[in-house]
């Protein structure tokens, strides 16, 4: 099994991630595509120290990190992707920047009336994820996200529906008992015997479901499930290196894994902090003095028999600055496990499920 996932891409997604899930976090999704799309297009107008610290955790060629992000994210009609800027009247851009924008696939440049009716844009923007993510985000930004001292508001948006090259068999699900760290309870667990990518590595074991459009889900078991839910950056690579065609009965829950959460402690965690200070220096967007007020980030991801659906959004606000063998070997994933949906060189969804919400058995 030979993967490419971009170096820098992973070393950010699995560093973002480390600082996302924080102590005690058992189980969370989000979209390293969506994220790295809208932060690395507000890279391309930092400065000085803005600029050194996205660099450090984007990788310093932000402008091919972006590329690979626009190929994940093409030349599929089962996945959509779409950016949008929305600035006031008054904002004047530097052209550069303008261009980044207009370059990324489905983009728009909006203006908006923050000052005069701020719920109004938070309103508009909410409709214009909602409609990429084919409703699964309704409500990214809350009321209050967007306030009348905004600037300017990036909108990423994610959607993507892959189908299992081999789907399960439905009446194959049965009601099973998966290990959760509040104690056992049964789900609805899917089983298939065949032939997929498996691997043992650095204590962890892993399962892959590929489907069309080089698309592919991996399913990650820690040895021991004391340790962190999502492998570093070595052991990952380790197994995509070590992945083989193996007879596996696998066995994997229908879930739905939901997370909404404020980028900025992470971010700041992360090593990107001064774009959300008074010292940051966005000045390749705009002559006038910006930062980076929140940016917000939801992603969804349900799997079933059928395959896995996921959306994705990201809103950045800124204002101004004041092995082979005939036995199958066993994967039950019947407890705290991790995933990673890939496509070419980029993550689209990264996580870990600890309680398995059931989204229900497969739609036609």
């Amino acid at each position: 099994m030979t993967v490419s996932l971009r170096p820098d891409h992973l070393d950010f997604a699995l560093r973002l991630n480390a600082a996302l899930a924080g102590p005690g976090t058992r189980e969370h999704a989000w979209s390293p595509l969506s994220v790295a799309g809208a932060l690395g297009l507000v890279a391309t107008g930092a400065r000085g120290a803005t600029r050194r610290e996205f660099e450090g955790l984007l990788g310093r060629d932000i402008g091919g990190h972006l590329a690979a992000l626009d190929d994940a994210a093409s030349d599929s009609p089962d996945l959509a992707s779409a950016t949008s800027l929305w600035m006031r009247s008054d904002l004047e851009l530097h052209a550069e920047f303008e261009s980044a924008v207009r370059a990324r696939p489905d983009s728009a440049m909006r203006r908006a009336d923050f000052a005069g009716d701020p719920e109004r844009v938070r309103r508009e923007a909410n409709a214009e994820a909602a409609k990429t993510t084919r409703g699964m985000i309704a409500e990214l930004l809350l009321p209050g996200d967007v306030r009348a001292s905004a600037q300017a508001l990036l909108l990423n948006a994610l959607w993507v529906r892959m189908r299992w090259s081999e789907p399960f068999d439905p009446a194959a699900t049965e009601s099973a008992p998966f290990h959760t760290p509040s104690g056992e309870r049964r789900v609805p667990m899917m089983r298939r015997r065949g032939r997929h990518p498996y691997a043992e590595a650095a204590g962890w074991r892993m399962a892959s479901l590929p489907a069309a459009d080089d698309l592919a889900l991996d399913v990650l078991l820690p040895e021991d499930p004391a340790r962190d839910t999502v492998p570093a950056p070595e052991a990952l690579s380790a197994l995509y290196r070590a992945a083989s065609p193996t007879e596996v009965d696998l066995w994997l829950p229908r879930f739905e894994a939901r997370t909404r959460t404020a980028l900025s402690a992470p971010l700041a965690e992360a090593g990107v902090a001064t774009a959300f200070s008074d010292r940051a220096d966005l000045s390749g967007i705009s002559p006038r003095p910006l930062r980076i007020d929140e940016a917000v980030h939801e992603a969804v991801l349900r799997v079933d028999e059928e395959g896995a659906e996921g959306a994705a959004a990201t809103a950045v606000v800124m204002r101004t600055v004041a092995a082979v063998t005939d036995r199958p070997v066993r994967f039950a994933a019947d407890r705290p496990f991790a995933f990673v949906l890939r496509r070419r060189q980029a993550v689209l969804f990264l996580g870990a499920v600890a309680a398995p919400a059931d989204p229900g058995p497969a739609r036609a």
